[in-house]
């Protein structure tokens, strides 16, 4: 089976001329960087969550998903190294888009906003304090970057890139999208701060949610029982990983591996999530 991708997380082959199969490796990134140290069953908890998420939007949106029962999978797929970690989806021409919707005020976001009052060129209201939550989410675009950090850009610049009408449905449905999901992830206890979206558009030039969808990857979420107005939070994400790193002052490049202790409390992250937000067990 033809590998045409093989990305921090995720490796892509090529099905056929209108198939992918995307599978989820235990890898995890931070800063850019493949850290040196597997996070047991994060691959089944990203698939499913998104499986989970896609299923939630799709009155929406349409997405990519076909199938993520292993029998629907090339015979090659069908092991058990491949079982719950992979995903049938329609091949789409993606978007250079990493549509990111914004609830609360944290991370990049807040260093952005203590800088100049803006994030992404947005203007907000003075006094915010960190982590608080904005009277409307916000869309703040990057690039999609091959290499390297992906850059911050304009909703004029995404409006160059692919057209104003298009741009145009691209924020409205993903703010869409957040908005939905927020709503029910709060009624699990689970504030979701912000998160990214990828886009396709299917052979008939039709808009399609694919990639993931609102994991620990590409979200941040916080218990909302434990949420606190000025100061950073606590989290399901890899935001703790990433405090690990930043406190410790380990080197991602350095190819060390991570304690197990904080192996293992991030998978149980990744899991607490899971259960929480889908309410299954397995």
């Amino acid at each position: 089976m033809k590998k045409i991708s093989s990305g921090k997380v995720r490796e892509i082959y090529e099905v056929d001329d209108d198939k992918l199969l995307l599978v989820v490796s235990d890898r995890i990134s931070a800063f850019d960087y493949i850290l040196p140290s597997m996070v047991p069953h994060k691959g089944q908890i990203l698939n499913q969550i998104s499986k989970f998420w896609f299923d939630y939007t799709k009155d929406i949106i349409p997405n990519h998903v076909i199938s993520v029962d292993s029998n629907d999978f090339p015979k090659e797929f069908q092991t058990p190294e491949f079982e719950g970690r992979s995903m049938l989806v329609k091949k789409l021409k993606m978007l250079p888009i990493e549509c990111i919707v914004r609830g609360y005020i944290t991370g990049s976001s807040w260093k952005s906003y203590q800088a100049n009052g803006t994030i992404c060129g947005i203007k907000l209201p003075e006094g915010l304090q960190e982590s608080q939550k904005l009277l409307e989410p916000i869309f703040t675009p990057t690039t999609k970057a091959s290499e390297g950090h992906d850059e911050n850009i304009s909703f004029e610049e995404v409006c160059q890139k692919i057209g104003t009408e298009l741009a145009e449905t691209l924020r409205s449905t993903a703010i869409e999208i957040y908005q939905k999901c927020a709503e029910y992830a709060l009624t699990k206890g689970v504030i979701i701060a912000d998160t990214k979206f990828e886009f396709g558009l299917d052979e008939a030039g039709n808009l399609v949610l694919a990639d993931e969808v609102l994991t620990p990857d590409s979200s941040r979420f916080w218990p909302a029982n434990d949420y606190k107005v000025g100061t950073s939070q606590k989290s399901f994400d890899k935001q703790y990983l990433r405090d690990w790193i930043k406190s410790t002052g380990y080197d991602p490049e350095s190819g060390t591996p991570i304690p197990e202790d904080v192996i293992r409390t991030t998978s149980e992250k990744y899991i607490e999530a899971y259960k929480i937000l889908t309410g299954r067990d397995n």
